[in-house]
């Protein structure tokens, strides 16, 4: 309020100054301001969560107490006119406060007329109903420092004090002293947050270490209750529980890994051959059963094959539940136990071999035929899939042009590398023709034993050394940059008084060297993945000899051949070539042997029942038969 009894002259025979509707804010040390009757306030109100607190006891206590500051402040002269209140976490940003609609689930005995944004909406407003704003305490406006001095600048600008119960109310615009409260207030509460939420942390990482799971148990898992450690939790029934494996459900998760592992089909494909018989594979039930669809879907699979505690691993922090809503966090802010904790369903290699196929498989379709998701597919093409560009690692599609089949890399201007034409276009009849003699002379012929013994013996284990080499080189790399930062680290401790100019640069040094281990972890991954093997010619005896023509094979067959194989065909465009590269592993045995004596004996084993149209060479030599 402005004193007018201390000016000698009354103050309605002077010129006003500029006003502005929006804002009743005067000049001075923080701005006063006229009222024409009793001072019309807004309560602002906010409880964390709905289901770990009491909105219908913490919103009326928290009125209460604004009713109470402004009665011994302003007694009989400022009424509290509406009511904004939310029930959310203070740390989100701005931008996302005050859309939850936890506030319907509760009988809440204040009346409400909405939440920050619809206090900020009105509050810009000239018809506005307030003149000030009322908070229990300033950590109800936000938790965080600048979200709240956010809030507070905006109502500052529009001539609206943001007034706290437990801070002194003045209305003479001098606001230093509370500024100053405020502030150490509202540091203290982010503090205290954020240090409650690092400690929270460190429990779960022990938590994960010592092999307990957080959450429900994955399916294929049944949970094993372990006795609080905690007595007083313990006397209340509190348990933890760790993983014991399923008899039922378990070895649906090994059948599911080995279909993806050696047949390297899609999510919704493994979906449908589990959906055969749902009585030997047990389809995972929602954790609220009326959402329970009865049966696998893409997404319960692919549930499964994500889902790195199948390896005996305990792993935290995979999904930002509270956070982010559920989001997937990146692997690298995972946490895993340090060794593994309870009995694995499935190897680390066969987990690993599972998220390459993800990796290879992106975007392409498990089923054979023309792709019936698009209405304007006329057919489908042998080689998709399996077919990349050497210059930028695209898969190339197919498309069919005067009668001919083509494979084609067309990626747009901004993703293409230096060197890489508008479009490279390869034609599938000499791909077949050269993929056919590759197979016959490679793998069903009968001089490969002698042609991969005569490849062996020219390969000598400088690759393998050579990596070995790298992977030492890099794991020292990282040893000394770990030593370096502990060592800036501990001059900053042995310094008596360190300057702000010395704590700057180890700061910046600090940075440098994380950021160049980030680096150097990055590549030891990379290296570990790609560790070579051995070659053992023996998988390779396991085929059977015969020959095969691929143009003559149903798709479906093919397909299946190509798969059980795991091939690979990258397109060289300067050498005008194709590389051609089969994997055979023991993993994928039988699924390699029937793909084989389908293709080679035409034992009905294609697609629809269809015999593979194929010409069978006897091992003695002889011209091979003609097809009927």
């Amino acid at each position: 309020m402005v004193d007018q009894t201390r000016s000698p002259i009354p103050l309605d025979v002077f010129t006003r100054g500029t006003h502005s509707s929006r804002s009743a804010g005067l000049t001075g040390p923080g701005g006063g301001f006229r009222l024409d009757g009793p001072l019309k306030v807004a309560f602002a109100g906010r409880t964390s969560t709905e289901d770990k607190q009491d909105p219908t006891l913490s919103l009326p206590r928290q009125l209460a107490n604004c009713q109470n500051a402004l009665h011994t402040a302003l007694p009989g002269r400022a009424v509290i006119v509406a009511h904004f209140y939310d029930i959310e976490s203070g740390r989100k940003d701005l931008a996302a406060r005050g859309f939850g609609r936890g506030h319907e689930r509760f009988n809440i005995p204040v009346p409400r007329d909405g939440g920050i944004q619809d206090l900020l909406l009105e509050a810009a407003q000239p018809e506005r109903r307030f003149d000030a704003v009322i908070c229990e305490s300033v950590d109800r406006i936000a938790r965080r420092t600048y979200v709240g001095t956010q809030i507070e600048n905006t109502l500052e600008k529009l001539g609206i004090p943001l007034w706290a119960s437990d801070e002194p109310i003045a209305l003479n615009g001098k606001r230093s002293s509370q500024v100053l409260t405020r502030r150490v207030k509202q540091g203290v509460a982010e503090w205290y947050v954020l240090e409650m939420l690092e400690k929270a942390w460190g429990g779960f990482e022990v938590h994960t270490e010592q092999g307990f799971n957080v959450g429900r148990p994955p399916y294929g898992y049944l949970p094993q209750k372990v006795p609080h450690p905690v007595i007083a939790r313990r006397e209340q029934g509190a348990t933890k529980h760790v993983l014991a494996p399923d008899p039922v459900r378990g070895p649906v998760v090994q059948v599911i890994f080995e279909i993806r592992v050696s047949e390297r089909l899609g999510y919704q494909a493994i979906a449908d051959r589990l959906n055969v018989d749902l009585k030997q594979y047990l389809p995972p039930v929602a954790t609220a059963k009326h959402r329970s669809v009865g049966k696998w879907t893409y997404s319960s699979v692919r549930e499964v094959l994500t889902n790195p505690k199948y390896t005996g691993y305990m792993v935290w922090n995979r999904k930002a539940t509270t956070s982010a809503g559920g989001r997937n966090n990146p692997p690298e802010a995972w946490i895993w136990s340090g060794a593994p904790t309870h009995p694995a369903l499935v190897s680390v290699e066969v987990f690993t071999d599972a998220q390459r196929v993800a990796r290879d498989r992106q975007g392409s379709r498990s089923n054979s035929g023309p792709n019936t998701a698009h209405s304007d597919t006329r057919r489908s093409y042998a080689l998709r899939s399996y077919m990349t560009c050497g210059l930028c690692g695209r898969r190339m599609f197919g498309k069919e042009s005067r009668g001919r089949i083509y494979y084609i890399c067309r990626p747009a201007r901004a993703y293409r590398p230096e060197g890489h034409p508008a479009s490279i276009w390869v034609r599938e009849e000499p791909l077949l023709a050269g993929l056919t003699e590759f197979f016959n002379r490679e793998v069903f012929g009968p001089h490969r034993r002698e042609r991969l013994r005569a490849m062996i013996a020219r390969l000598d284990d400088s690759h393998l050394i050579e990596h070995r080499e790298r992977l030492v080189a890099v794991e020292r790399q990282i040893a000394e940059l770990k030593r370096r930062k502990e060592r800036v680290l501990d001059s900053l401790e042995a310094a008596e008084e360190p300057t702000p100019a010395f704590v700057n640069s180890i700061n910046e040094r600090t940075t440098r060297i994380s950021a160049d281990l980030e680096a150097k972890q990055a590549a030891l991954r990379e290296l570990r993945e790609a560790t070579p093997v051995a070659p053992c010619p023996e998988l390779l005896e396991q085929c059977p000899t015969g020959t095969v023509d691929l143009e003559l094979l149903p798709e479906a067959v093919l397909r299946r051949l190509l798969d059980a194989f795991a091939v690979q065909m990258r397109h060289d465009q300067e050498g005008n070539r194709v590389d051609v590269q089969v994997t055979i592993t023991p993993e994928m045995a039988d699924m390699r042997l029937r793909a084989a004596h389908v293709a080679i004996a035409g034992d009905g084993g294609g697609a629809d029942g269809d015999l593979a149209a194929m010409r069978v060479v006897p091992p003695t030599g002889f011209e091979p038969a003609l097809p009927p």
